[in-house]
């Protein structure tokens, strides 16, 4: 095999491909990309068998075929050649030339045959998505699925079509984040479960790339499609919980809040708030919001928020860190908290979008 390819065209598809390379080390191939040379084109796979990659990119080829190479020194190789155009050769030997200018590194690849095989899909089924809208429903989401790999069936984010609707919920059992859009969505049967990692890859496949955007699911992956790349997830073969039973019904309580004056009070509050369940105990009384934070070792904090409340006195603890993430995330200029007493789960919500709720686990205070 023998290329010659530019250095920025070269670079932007091996930043594309380093997330997806498993660091892990279990098998020393999936440390490996696999980068086929044919017909004027070079294209990239890395996998981690839970997450595939594809990319295609220009190149002179004067000789095609195949290798495997370590992803993260190519990557550092790249980025530090002098010259803007790269040479690539192999040999019968296995090992692989690298030139630019006056560098020349060698290096030492895997048999192409151990490299495993990319998942095969259906191109005709793929279906055109507005990227802006997984994009938006990912952001909203996937900050409060369960990073526990133990409890594989909530380590990732469900997503499920009703009617004209997709509807895309995580949780990790201390909370829920539920987002429904009317959306154009290719054919789903039922709900199903994508990888935390998967769902992570493909939101930074959505920043950083251009052009049309399609997708399709098969019986067990979600296929992606942006111009000449292609992003496969495995999905979760499980049974996420039925969540609808957790967003509570009947919080007769409601406080509406500025949500940036909100988010930055709640940021001064918890600096002093307990390493370990970062709590903070909201007091609610007439006319006010008492936010406070207590940690024996270091010393309290309390600040006041006016709000239109004007019923008995309730307290009730939360993890500052969940309820902030929340808030960053959630849009608007104004959101309601709605509370029933200080052991039922809370429920925050935009004030001026509907489509939107995150459940929260109160905390004992």
């Amino acid at each position: 095999m023998k290329f010659q390819i530019e250095k920025n065209t070269f670079l932007k598809t091996l930043q594309k491909v380093q997330g997806i390379v498993e660091k892990r080390n279990t098998m020393p191939i999936l440390a490996n990309i696999l980068i086929k040379a044919q017909q004027g084109k070079i294209e990239v796979m890395a996998t981690d068998l839970e997450v595939s990659i594809k990319d295609l990119c220009d190149a002179v080829v004067t000789k095609e075929g195949s290798m495997t190479i370590n992803a993260r020194k190519l990557f550092e190789i790249v980025k530090e050649v002098p010259e803007d155009k790269i040479d690539i050769s192999t040999e019968d030997s296995g090992k692989i030339t690298i030139k630019s200018g006056k560098v020349k590194f060698n290096m030492v690849g895997l048999p192409v045959e151990e490299f495993p095989s990319f998942p095969v899909y259906d191109e005709g089924k793929l279906s055109r998505v507005t990227p802006e809208t997984l994009k938006e429903m990912i952001e909203k989401t996937a900050f409060a699925s369960s990073t526990d790999e133990t409890r594989y069936n909530i380590n990732g984010v469900f997503m499920e079509k009703e009617g004209a609707n997709i509807r895309m919920v995580a949780t990790d059992g201390h909370r829920l984040a539920v987002i429904v859009k009317s959306s154009e969505w290719p054919t789903l049967d039922k709900g199903v479960i994508l990888p935390r990692k998967g769902i992570l890859e493909l939101k930074r496949f959505l920043d950083n790339t251009e052009g049309n955007f399609s997708l399709a699911f098969t019986a067990n992956s979600m296929i992606v499609k942006r111009e000449g790349t292609i992003l496969v997830i495995r999905l979760i073969d499980g049974e996420f919980p039925d969540y609808k039973q957790v967003i509570p019904k009947g919080n007769e309580v409601k406080v509406k809040l500025e949500r940036g004056g909100f988010l930055s009070s709640l940021k001064r509050v918890s600096l002093l708030s307990m390493e370990k369940g970062r709590s903070v105990k909201f007091g609610l009384s007439k006319g006010k919001l008492e936010l406070s934070s207590n940690n024996p070792d270091i010393g309290e904090a309390r600040e006041e928020l006016n709000v239109n409340y004007k019923n008995e006195g309730l307290e009730i603890g939360f993890n500052a860190t969940y309820m902030m993430e929340a808030l960053g995330v959630i849009g608007g200029d104004e959101v309601v908290l709605e509370l029933k007493d200080r052991e039922s789960p809370a429920m925050l919500k935009s004030a001026s979008a509907e489509d939107y709720l995150y459940v929260i686990m109160p905390m004992r205070i």
